[in-house]
């Protein structure tokens, strides 16, 4: 892989599979706050895939705790009081995760925060190796890369 000050980034094929993805790396990183902007709502997904997963109730009530919905302007406002380490995934399409980034990479310059750049496959299409080149990581269901 390439040397890039990138974080991570992650593909996903749906919502579900992206919260599928997201849930095993939240689980091991109890001690650190996590912030998903996102371009569309999960509310709704994340809320129907934790009433049919099999987690210990501490974990569901964590991540059902999260700010899923696109409220970026409470997001950021949030994270600059913060004072605790951020996971941040940024979900949407190329131009949002980039606009997302700028910002979030100006908050970087003072405060732990990794980043996870979540591409949609349908949107990406064949350009996964090039994407995933530019990055540290790649987050998978099995942990990151």
């Amino acid at each position: 892989m390439a040397v890039t000050d990138k974080d991570a980034c992650a593909f996903y094929a749906s919502d579900y599979h992206l919260e599928m993805i997201m849930l095993p790396y939240i689980n091991e990183n109890k001690n650190k706050e996590v912030y998903v902007f996102t371009q569309n709502n999960l509310e709704e997904t994340i809320n129907h895939f934790m009433k049919n997963v099999n987690i210990n109730k501490e974990t569901k009530e964590r991540v059902l705790n999260i700010n899923w919905k696109n409220e970026d302007e409470n997001k950021y406002r949030t994270l600059l009081e913060d004072e605790n380490e951020s996971i941040i995934f940024v979900k949407g399409n190329g131009d949002y995760i980039k606009k997302v980034n700028k910002n979030l990479n100006q908050i970087k310059s003072y405060k732990n925060i990794e980043i996870i750049d979540c591409y949609s496959l349908d949107e990406v299409g064949s350009k996964t190796d090039d994407i995933r080149r530019s990055y540290r990581n790649v987050l998978m269901t099995n942990g990151k890369k």
